[in-house]
């Protein structure tokens, strides 16, 4: 067993884009959850509308900002379409429209009948909406070496597309640090706690869960970017699992709290790599076949995460006074 190569791969996960995205979606789940209290089983369905209207403006021609700028105006939408017609009712009518929402989405995607706009099954190539980021790239072309790594500059899973979805999720959370702190923050904290007595103080309690929904599914847009960057824009690829995983991540790393969703995403990729890796190190191909390592891992990472709900609810950053949720 090589075990620097193992450590290598591991560690790799902490830098990777997709770990930067799930971490930018959980902070999205996190304005939702964590300071809303809003059970969102659909941030998948902000995901995909974001990584769409990114990927579809990008292969018409459009500039890269404007891009960027039509997929947070389809999560608007989406966020007013979900908002209006549920958030006067109770959490559990709202996880079920939301996962619902995100499921229409996926398969509205993929039909046949939407081919000619979203690729249907296929989906979109990289290379019909990559190009005009990596020509931002201040970076030469080639490879580069950064301590156990090397990735290409500018190409595909590239150094390039790490460092812009870091310093996204960077700015994501000191935004979030800065909401927590504000009167709007500690309104969406009481509207958690207790919403009636909000609203006995004639605060507008369903604009601001609009407004969280908004801000929320405004990350989990950008984190579809992020997410589809370095491959293509299949819809299957950010289904139902896609919203699980970021709640797992949120949970592990412990809601309500600024660094948690970023802790749980670089804790859930790492973990799960490591044992994987491990497993296929260690145990012979004729006792396990690959595919079952795959379920294996996650079951694993499953039973670790049931032992974290039972002995530290909160999370591991978490605080147990964060978890009085009205319901």
């Amino acid at each position: 067993m090589d075990f620097m190569n193992l450590i290598s791969n591991s560690l790799g996960e902490l830098i990777a884009p997709t770990t930067a995205a799930y971490a930018l979606a959980a902070i999205g789940l996190n304005i939702h959850f964590g300071m809303t209290g809003m059970f969102n089983m659909g941030q998948a369905g902000f995901m995909l509308l974001g990584a769409y209207g990114f990927a579809i403006s990008q292969s018409m021609g459009w500039n890269l900002f404007a891009s960027v700028c039509m997929a947070l105006l389809l999560a608007g939408i989406y966020a007013l379409l979900l908002g209006i017609p549920t958030l006067r009712l109770g959490p559990d009518y709202l996880s079920m429209v939301t996962l619902a929402a995100a499921e229409i989405v996926r398969i509205v995607g993929r039909s046949t009948s939407m081919t000619k706009i979203t690729g249907g099954s296929g989906g979109i190539s990289p290379q019909d909406f990559t190009t005009q980021f990596e020509a931002l790239s201040p970076l030469p072309d080639g490879r580069s070496t950064f301590l156990l790594w090397t990735y290409s500059n500018n190409i595909a899973d590239s150094w390039w597309i790490r460092i812009a979805a870091w310093i996204l999720v960077i700015i994501a959370a000191l935004l979030t640090w800065r909401w927590f702190k504000s009167p709007w923050g500690r309104v969406l904290k009481g509207i958690r706690e207790d919403e009636n007595a909000v609203r006995s103080l004639g605060k507008p309690v369903t604009r601001f869960k609009l407004q969280s929904l908004f801000l929320g599914g405004a990350f989990g847009a950008l984190a579809g970017i992020l997410f589809v960057l370095p491959r293509s824009v299949q819809p299957d690829s950010l289904g139902r699992q896609v919203t699980f995983y970021t709640w797992t991540i949120l949970l592990m790393g412990g809601a309500a709290t600024v660094l948690g969703p970023i802790l749980g995403s670089c804790l859930l990729w790492v973990s799960l790599t490591f044992i994987k890796e491990l497993m296929r190190d260690t145990i012979p191909d004729t006792l396990i076949s690959s595919n079952q390592i795959e379920a294996l891992g996650w079951v694993i990472m499953g039973v670790a995460l049931m032992c974290l709900v039972i002995f530290r609810p909160q999370g591991l950053m978490g605080d147990r006074r964060e978890l009085a949720f009205h319901g």
